[in-house]
């Protein structure tokens, strides 16, 4: 969870659980008809900074620094690399409100993230990339569990680059994880949703650089990783060779030797489920949740 003090620095170590969902814009209405968001929204406009060196320390570390404009709040956010996949991540995030749009550059440093050699690149953080969207977001009981349910549209820019914002972020706030996957997987029977493994930093840092950076792959969890970062890489850069990987990477997860038959069954059905433009059906949806879970399941019995 969150940690969140007025003009001061966090002093807890917390951790974001989510499931990240991707969702064509053309798509939008289908999931808001949808009967788990029958409550209205809340409804904010978000503008976001985001921070690096000009060596771009922060993007090789796989740490976020962000400056967040609400209303008249300003909201200093640190976030570690997410670890996960199939869109499930979990990660260290600090947050907490600072007085202007400077950074809080002594709340940094208390942070265990820049106790270590990035110390000496707090005061070379520079803008880097922005995000602006529009979120509604939605709570949610479910499975006793609450949820977060969050749609966010809008635009990363980067680099005199640009990428559409349009996708669903759950976020366990109290409960069990597993109930992420049971909504993601209710809303995918009837919403074409796509797990994605890239956050709106990442993607801001790949469209500056214009150069998408792809995970090798072993494991079928690895190769399901591997083509869901490539399908988000294809849907920013609009390069045929991403969906290419992508197609490449899901026709060796269902080949893969180490799938049991149920497994090779909804390995089979992503690639047939994406159309030509690298959008999903929901038998996407569900086939690639369903296989994430399973893997996610498997990791935590090793």
């Amino acid at each position: 969870m969150k940690n969140s003090t007025a003009f001061s620095s966090p002093i807890s170590e917390p951790t974001e659980i989510e499931l990240k969902l991707a969702l064509a814009p053309a798509q939008r209405n289908a999931l808001l008809s949808h009967y788990v968001l029958a409550t209205s929204p809340q409804q904010q406009h978000l503008a976001n900074t985001y921070f690096d060196t000009p060596a771009g320390d922060m993007a090789k570390a796989r740490i976020a620094v962000r400056l967040r404009q609400i209303d008249d709040r300003v909201l200093q956010t640190v976030k570690t690399a997410g670890k996960g996949g199939g869109g499930l991540s979990t990660r260290q995030e600090w947050e907490w409100q600072v007085p202007g749009a400077q950074l809080d550059q002594r709340g940094l440093a208390a942070l265990p993230p820049f106790e270590g050699s990035l110390s000496t690149a707090i005061s070379a953080l520079r803008p880097a990339l922005r995000t602006d969207f529009t979120r509604r977001s939605w709570q949610i009981d479910w499975l006793d569990s609450h949820i977060e349910l969050v749609l966010d549209e809008g635009e990363i820019v980067s680099g005199g680059a640009q990428a559409t914002i349009c996708e669903v972020e759950l976020e366990l706030k109290a409960g069990d994880p597993e109930a992420l996957w049971s909504l993601a997987l209710v809303l995918a029977e009837s919403v074409p949703l796509r797990p994605s493994d890239t956050s709106k930093a990442a993607r801001g840092n790949a469209l500056g650089a214009q150069q998408w950076l792809l995970p090798e792959a072993d494991t079928p969890a690895q190769w399901l990783h591997r083509a869901t970062m490539a399908l988000d890489a294809y849907h920013d850069s609009g390069l045929a060779q991403h969906l290419t990987i992508t197609q490449q990477a899901l026709a060796t997860l269902a080949a893969h030797p180490q799938l049991n038959e149920n497994a090779r069954s909804d390995a089979h059905t992503l690639t047939t489920a994406l159309n030509d433009n690298g959008q999903p059906t929901p038998a996407y949806g569900v086939a690639a949740l369903t296989l994430a879970h399973r893997f996610a399941y498997q990791t935590t019995l090793r």
